[in-house]
């Protein structure tokens, strides 16, 4: 909305008031979708059907340097319990470890069905992004979030304005 209005009209302020107002807007409330899973009992893990199908990643840091690595990246199957444990730079972004996840897990045991990692969500989905580029494929699901807020905003005013009943 900040964007549609800065075109044609400016004032001191104008962002902050802009985000107010949308905080504010009753409609706009009811049509921006959840995107958090609701709490609830807490959910036991899948059991895994397939070696390397389900596996588990984290990082051990705060080690000496070693050939200018100063951090271990684990990967574990969740079934087999097998490992890998491949040496990084805590520096690393997550470009660099998608790479080196393609290079050494991906190319040895395929495209895992889950991964379960303690990491920030910020990292995961920037490593997501990463891996995605790495692997040559888009991931495009924003568009359907758009539809459906879309038309959560069609039913809400027409059963404001008595269309729906």
């Amino acid at each position: 909305m900040y964007h549609d209005l800065k075109r044609y009209y400016h004032w001191v302020g104008m962002k902050r008031d802009v985000a107010d107002w949308v905080a504010k807007c009753n409609t706009c409330a009811l049509v921006k979708a959840e995107h958090q899973v609701p709490g609830g009992l807490l959910q036991s893990l899948p059991i895994p059907e397939w070696k390397w199908d389900r596996i588990t990643m984290d990082f051990v840091v705060g080690l000496p340097v070693s050939r200018t690595f100063d951090a271990i990246w684990v990967i574990v199957d969740r079934l087999t319990k097998s490992t890998h444990f491949l040496a990084i730079k805590k520096t690393d972004g997550a470009a660099v470890l998608a790479r080196k996840f393609v290079r050494e897990i991906v190319r040895l045991h395929g495209v895992p069905a889950s991964i379960v990692s303690d990491r920030d969500p910020r990292f995961t989905s920037e490593f997501w992004r990463a891996f995605q580029a790495e692997m040559g494929t888009k991931v495009q699901s924003r568009t359907i979030h758009t539809l459906e807020d879309l038309l959560r905003m069609c039913v809400l005013i027409g059963v404001a304005i008595g269309q729906i009943t």
